[in-house]
């Protein structure tokens, strides 16, 4: 049986039961938080252990959730939130004669079946091609297919900025794998 939101947050409000509370928002939402991280950061014990980061904040934070929005949304920005610093930890530390696409490449092709298409290595690196804002907003919509009014509630931007963002991101993926594409 599934536990509801608002028995976890009930849960997670009371220091007797916050244990269990906590174990219930993992089972609730890890493995959606975990494939959102996932096609941020690609790697899959990065992943993981962003995923893990993800589950303390929330942890020790809980008394900001003020359960103006879904629980899940809320973990969401937290998950985007520690991706995006993962992501930039990495940026900093990548060499600056290392060819990024490359990197991308292999790590995509490290994390996949070897049967991949190339067309879906494409679009990995396509949509790591992207500006940030980007990127997120056409993750959100195209894998996790989440509203536009959600979106906004995660990334603090308006409606229309994110229709924009997301317009510009298939049309720059697009071009992107039209260019890359071999037959």
């Amino acid at each position: 049986m599934k536990i509801k939101d608002t028995e976890i947050i009930s849960l997670m409000q009371d220091p007797r039961t916050q244990e269990k509370g906590v174990r219930a928002l993992m089972d609730a939402y890890q493995s959606r938080l975990y494939w959102h991280i996932r096609r941020i950061i690609v790697d899959g014990d990065l992943a993981q252990d962003t995923l893990q980061e993800t589950f303390i904040k929330a942890y020790q934070n809980f008394h900001q959730f003020k359960n103006d929005s879904q629980l899940y949304t809320w973990l969401y920005r937290i998950a985007t939130n520690e991706a995006l610093q993962q992501v930039n930890k990495l940026k900093k530390m990548q060499k600056t004669d290392e060819d990024p696409e490359y990197h991308m490449q292999n790590l995509i092709a490290d994390n996949t079946d070897g049967d991949a298409e190339e067309i879906q290595i494409l679009l990995q690196n396509a949509i790591q091609s992207l500006p940030e804002k980007q990127k997120l907003v056409f993750m959100m919509r195209y894998y996790d297919d989440l509203p536009y009014e959600e979106i906004s509630k995660i990334v603090d931007m308006s409606v229309g900025t994110l229709k924009t963002n997301y317009h510009y991101a298939k049309q720059k993926i697009e071009e992107y794998i039209k260019e890359n594409y071999e037959r």
